[in-house]
């Protein structure tokens, strides 16, 4: 028997052990395509509640706000989202009544005065 080949028994525990190994990496696999489809549900879900209670000016307002400033935007929208389920809004969202709920969030910028002398 050369001594490269390897045992039957030993052969038979590399396949046992990679076959293992390769069920793991599917349901990891599995586990992530579930995680990014319930991901993408939600986002649709949320897309839906904010056509329901934005304006579409306000809408593109916080389209815009995305792009720019993203973590914000999303807490806007989760506020904007409980503010509907609560059943504290009466009608759509106005860009005015966004822009005031903005100006309330956001906190207010300290001045620097510089004086030279």
């Amino acid at each position: 028997m050369e001594a490269s080949i390897l045992p039957e028994d030993e052969l038979e525990e590399l396949r046992r052990r990679r076959l293992e190994q390769l069920q793991r990496q599917a349901g990891d696999q599995r586990a992530l395509e579930e995680e990014i489809e319930r991901e993408r549900r939600q986002e649709a879900q949320l897309q839906m509640i904010l056509m329901q209670i934005l304006e579409p000016e306000a809408r593109e307002r916080l389209n815009t706000i995305r792009l720019a400033r993203p973590e914000f935007a999303r807490a806007i929208e989760q506020q904007l989202v409980m503010l509907a389920q609560s059943g504290r809004l009466r009608q759509k969202i106005t860009d005015d009544q966004l822009r005031e709920l903005l100006r309330q969030v956001v906190p207010k910028k300290r001045e620097f005065k510089i004086v030279r002398k």
